[in-house]
């Protein structure tokens, strides 16, 4: 039978997890391979916070028994409402224990290549094993897609340029002037941590002013006003009709067209940082904004960025580009350049999916911020694990 070939999930973050999860319900044979919340371990900065909200951060399980607020009554901590920021390290120990009590078969060998099979898809494993199987799921998370502008690359070959995804403490730049390319979460958090760490961090940012959210009117949306609660519904992705849409109807987001798909994933919810951010931003460090990138050198050991705005030019001892992630199947090495080049993409290098999370190659399916061109913002947010996974769990079945 073709279901004695098992299904492989690479990756053991949130959505990695979650599908496993899904799977094991429905019976299928399963392998997954990864290293049980690597990526939020060694690409998230130390004393960050989550921008999602307790509810809206749990990892989905077929029974709904394993969310956040589950983890913390069951390591005895108390109750949690929309106001409570998740500290990283809390929410990685919330992905070890719902491994560990979900997805305990979670095995933590590398897998080194997919590629095509008799009548499939083949793995290679760092290990030496070799096997077919009906079907991958790639769950790799934002790993292989973090973002520099072509502008920073001397500094980058100088090894004065980094993306934060490569730092997990910022504390080395303590005493050091870091400029912090963005405006979104993870450019206001990091200047927000290298304040804290003894840096002197600069925001360089196109926006014309810093936007932040707004603080939830109550620990729940059941305790909102009424007329608050029709005026701007809520979500998992937060107050309003539009988001409201977005994580209600995925499915319905992968007919819009090419351009409207790609502005509405970039820009719903960003640039913009987290409500309880303000007060570790405004007046703790210098913001230029309407400053926008022109091009970067390097003198000697001092970065210099040359600008187009009222401050012509930053210099500073390193510079850290908070510029976020953009899909990019090239850098997905794991897979076979056969593979890579045999997949439909969108005109912004994102997979082609069905309504299934299949691409283009039969049996091969996408999850995670490379299914959000298809599916939406909510892809982008933990919150989007119950959706994908129970799409892609039933057309596996």
């Amino acid at each position: 039978m073709a279901q004695q070939q098992p299904v492989t999930v690479v990756g053991a973050g949130p959505y990695g997890l979650a599908v496993a999860a899904h799977l094991k319900a429905r019976q299928v044979p399963l392998r997954v391979f990864g290293e049980p919340m690597e990526s939020w371990r060694d690409r998230m900065p130390a004393g960050m916070y989550l921008k999602s909200t307790p509810l809206a951060s749990a990892i989905s399980d077929p029974l709904g028994r394993h969310r956040f607020l589950d983890f913390r009554a069951h390591t005895g901590e108390g109750w949690v409402g929309d106001r409570y920021a998740i500290p990283v390290e809390e929410f990685i120990r919330y992905g070890e224990w719902f491994q560990s009590q979900c997805v305990p078969e979670l095995e933590r060998t590398v897998v080194t290549a997919v590629e095509s099979g008799p009548g499939g898809l083949r793995l290679r494993l760092a290990d030496g094993e070799e096997y077919p199987s009906r079907a991958v799921v790639l769950a790799t998370g934002l790993g292989p897609y973090s973002w520099v502008p072509p502008e920073l690359a001397p500094l980058v070959e100088a090894g004065l340029a980094s993306h934060p995804a490569e730092h997990a403490s910022l504390a080395q730049f303590a005493g050091r002037r870091v400029a912090v390319l963005g405006a979104g979460q993870s450019a206001l958090e990091s200047a927000a941590l290298l304040a804290e760490a003894g840096a002197e961090p600069i925001v360089i940012a196109r926006a014309p002013q810093l936007v932040f959210g707004v603080p939830p009117e109550r620990e729940r949306n059941r305790y909102r006003p009424l007329r608050a609660r029709l005026s701007h519904p809520g979500s998992s992705l937060g107050p309003g009709w539009p988001l409201l849409a977005y994580s209600r109807l995925p499915g319905a987001f992968r007919h819009l067209p090419d351009d409207i798909r790609a502005q509405k994933v970039r820009t719903v919810l960003g640039p913009a940082g987290a409500w309880w951010l303000r007060e570790r931003v405004d007046g703790q460090f210098k913001v230029l904004t309407s400053h926008r990138l022109r091009s970067a050198g390097a003198a000697g050991r001092t970065a210099r960025l040359h600008l187009d705005g009222t401050t012509p030019m930053v210099e500073a001892d390193h510079v850290l580009a908070a510029t976020g992630y953009r899909v990019d199947l090239d850098r997905l090495t794991l897979l076979d350049p056969a593979l890579r080049r045999g997949l439909r993409r969108s005109p912004g290098g994102s997979p082609r999916l069905a309504p299934s999370f299949e691409s283009s190659i039969p049996g091969l399916y996408f999850t995670g911020l490379s299914a959000a061109d298809a599916f939406g913002p909510l892809m982008r947010f933990v919150a989007g694990t119950g959706y994908a996974a129970r799409r892609i769990s039933a057309a596996l079945a």
